[in-house]
């Protein structure tokens, strides 16, 4: 596949420990059913029979730089695995997207199928950016580093010098000077290329010339990314040759150093490539004829251990979730005043099915989050309870839910929670739970286990709700933390158990009514992001993220009277 663009522990106290895991407990009132159509409410029709709705990201499709457009997609069988995580942007667009990874078929003629390429549209920084670079750009983490589970870890360094060679022998052939290279180019590249390697996901970083490692380039800047189904790195570079804007990017004048990252997996997909190229008026120092020495990339070291380990290495399912009580990452669920628990199916851009009734008894909720827990494709309740515990409600793709599981008992109604992706090695959602004291710790997943095990992730976090949303469109999940003068605070993730060491910029500001706070996808199209706010005045908002800033708002139809948002 191809694309073209891209602290830990402290001895302050912690918060009560949840008990372990046991039955449920005090949730026999509790019911969940299949969703039946609020009283009151419009009609509405439900999805199409056969509909897939993919509880993750839908399966890329191959791409041929040099064959007609590509086939429209079709549903993935339902018996079949589907593969890792992959992101598109538009050709003239600089926010990244994502988009997932299928295994290209093999032809029934022969049992070895040929080596596949496949690619997004390369990323371009725009030259105004780099005329004006911004005052107020976020520095690269210290000392992050991804864990590399799902790596293998071959030596890189003949595979880099195979792309710099061949991007350079085909600048040559078309009377352009090389490129050069430079370590710290190369650095950033590797680390992005480590990341969507290990998250299965092929997206652009944002903004990546605007990363300190970028040297602040001022004449240019442009990033591929590639995968294929086999080693061969030389035929990265040739499938960038034989399509129009990757071969743009390879033969751009202005360039005159670059960078690449190389990352091997057992996937299906091999190999990853990211190459960045930028234009200097002067070659910052450090700058090489070639790759070589430690700027030539090697082994993967062994990562230490980690609570985002993942205990095993898992791919969730895309279900037909058309009947389910919880159809897709972009529906909104709400509980009313009597406890009954209601879902918005999304319809389409921004819009949404009538409400509808899928439980009740969630009364003693504190809080109540909808997220895919055992990642089985369908989606889940997670309830945080006045009464201190933290339950399950396990989604049914056939519709309803199935009987509540305890995974923890006494404590929990202390804490301020969000819930969502933050390891980027591990497929598994996580909890976030903020203190009293500000001490910021990440719950590890495990499935129906305890959960008690936990990491301090920050310190000095003071907010009344947090959520956890990619932000700034980098592929992790950060945090928004909402504070009681109504400021916004950003706490940006790296996919590892710590946020970045970095000043903290307030990004919103008179949310001082805002009661819920919802991360969302696929609202305003495949992949989008956005966040979903339960305001005074019976509103509900709706800001997109897709960006990686917040866009205005539109409001969501209601009735939202005496409802509270799940998270």
């Amino acid at each position: 596949m191809l694309c073209a663009l891209a602290l830990v522990s402290s001895s302050a106290a912690a918060p009560p420990e949840p008990l372990p895991f046991g039955q449920a407990s005090g949730t026999a009132s509790i019911t969940l059913q299949t969703p039946l159509v609020r009283s009151g409410g419009t009609s509405t029709q439900a999805d199409p029979a056969g509909k897939l709705t993919p509880a993750v990201d839908p399966d890329i499709r191959i791409a041929s730089p040099l064959t007609g457009p590509t086939p429209a997609p079709q549903p993935a069988p339902s018996t079949g695995t589907p593969g890792p995580d992959v992101a598109r942007s538009s050709e003239a667009g600089v926010a990244p997207a994502t988009e997932t990874l299928s295994a290209p078929e093999a032809t029934a003629a022969s049992t070895q199928p040929t080596p596949q390429t496949a690619s997004i549209p390369p990323l371009w920084a725009p030259d105004q950016e780099l005329a004006s670079p911004s005052t107020t750009q976020l520095p690269a983490p210290e000392s992050a580093t991804l864990s590399t589970e799902a790596l293998v870890p071959d030596s890189n360094a003949s595979a880099v010098l195979t792309v710099f060679n061949k991007i350079n022998e085909y600048r040559v052939a078309n009377g352009l000077n090389k490129v050069k290279y430079h370590p710290t180019v190369a650095g950033m590249s590797q680390e992005w290329s480590d990341s969507i390697a290990s998250r299965e996901v092929i997206e652009h970083r944002a903004s990546f010339w605007t990363d300190p490692r970028a040297l602040n380039p001022n004449n240019g800047a442009g990033e591929v990314i590639a995968i294929r189904t086999d080693r061969d790195a030389a035929q990265l570079v040739e499938w960038w040759k034989g399509s129009p804007g990757h071969n743009a990017m390879l033969l751009d004048p202005r360039f005159n150093v670059m960078g690449a990252g190389i990352s091997y997996t057992n996937s299906t997909y091999q190999i990853w490539g990211v190459v960045n190229f930028f234009g200097y008026t002067t070659l910052p120092a450090g700058t090489l004829d070639s790759p070589g020495g430690a700027g030539s990339g090697g082994a993967f070291p062994p990562p230490p251990p980690s609570l985002c380990d993942a205990p095993v290495k898992h791919m969730p399912p895309t279900l037909n979730l058309a009947a389910a009580a919880i159809t897709g990452p972009a529906d909104l669920v709400s509980v009313d005043s009597a406890g009954q628990l209601l879902n918005r199916a999304s319809t389409g851009p921004r819009t949404y099915a009538a409400a509808k009734v899928i439980g009740s008894g969630f009364g003693g909720a504190k809080e109540v989050f909808v997220t895919d827990w055992d990642r089985d494709g369908a989606y889940d309740v997670l309830t945080q309870w006045t009464g201190g515990n933290l339950t399950l409600h396990r989604g049914i793709a056939s519709g309803g839910f199935q009987a509540p599981i305890t995974l923890g008992t006494g404590g929990w109604n202390t804490l301020t929670l969000a819930v969502g992706g933050w390891c980027a090695n591990n497929r598994m959602p996580q909890i976030l739970a903020l203190d009293g004291a500000g001490n910021l710790f990440m719950y590890a997943n495990k499935g129906t286990g305890d959960i008690a095990d936990r990491v301090t992730i920050a310190t000095g976090v003071y907010a009344s709700r947090l959520s956890m949303v990619d932000y700034d469109a980098d592929g992790f999940q950060d945090v928004l933390a909402l504070k009681t003068d109504g400021t916004v605070q950003l706490y940006r993730g790296w996919g590892i158990t710590a946020v970045r060491a970095e000043a903290r910029p307030t990004v919103a500001t008179g949310w001082t009514d805002v009661t819920g706070i919802r991360a969302l996808r696929n609202v305003t199209g495949l992949n989008s992001t956005g966040i979903a706010l339960r305001r005074a005045n019976d509103t509900v908002q709706y800001w997109d993220l897709t960006s990686g800033s917040l866009a205005s708002p539109s409001n969501i139809a209601g009735p939202w009277t005496g409802q509270r948002l799940a998270q």
